[in-house]
């Protein structure tokens, strides 16, 4: 793979937008009856998912590459991964507890955000002492998510999708190996990180 199909999949599914393209698929994949949430009113919850695990992150993440506590927005390096996924983390717990604070919404959104957030503080643990993939992360939580949702919801023609995301990670992780970021078991122990913390929503429904 060239470096630069390689560096274009690594930013089109970079760990911060999982969150959003796995809401989009929930809010507007699954059936509508599998919601409460008005169909008119969830661009507005994709919008504020958007703003609160990406856009938040990400500049907090500048913000930090500008005051100099980390030398890269890439966040090649272990150690300098720490602050950023630290800060990811306690938004997207923010996040969490929107959710869980407010009633109104359907308990699958909490606990969706919350299994996000327990993997994206795990990457946290882990790259305190080794440099796992993120990447690869994000992407197992979405397919293990979004495996769980079609064993839940097997007329929500979710199958699809999931053939969809495998072809997706297996590209993506190469990508990240082609781009020399991570070893072989950097990127298939984030994989598998990933798989056990989204498979686990089954623990909750």
């Amino acid at each position: 793979m060239n470096a630069a199909l390689a560096r274009f999949l690594s930013v089109l599914f970079h760990p911060l937008l999982m969150p959003t393209y796995l809401f989009y698929l929930v809010l507007y994949w699954l059936p509508e009856s599998a919601l409460t949430f008005p169909l008119d009113k969830r661009w507005i919850l994709l919008t504020f998912i958007f703003f609160g695990t990406f856009l938040v992150p990400g500049i907090g993440t500048y913000a930090m590459f500008r005051y100099g506590l980390v030398n890269s927005l890439e966040l090649g390096d272990r150690v300098q991964r720490r602050f950023p996924l630290l800060f990811t983390s306690f938004c997207y717990a923010t996040v969490t507890y929107f959710f869980q604070r407010n009633l109104g919404f359907s308990e699958l959104f909490y606990y969706l955000m919350l299994l996000i957030t327990l993997s994206v503080f795990a990457t946290y643990l882990v790259s305190l002492f080794w440099k796992i993939s993120a990447h690869g992360v994000g992407l197992g939580g979405l397919l293990g998510l979004l495996a769980l949702l079609n064993h839940l919801l097997p007329e929500s023609g979710l199958l699809y999708l999931i053939i969809l995301f495998v072809l997706v990670a297996g590209a993506v992780l190469s990508a990240r190996l082609a781009l020399n970021e991570h070893t072989p078991a950097q990127v298939y122990a984030g994989l598998f990180t990933g798989l056990v913390i989204g498979g686990s929503l089954m623990l909750f429904v």
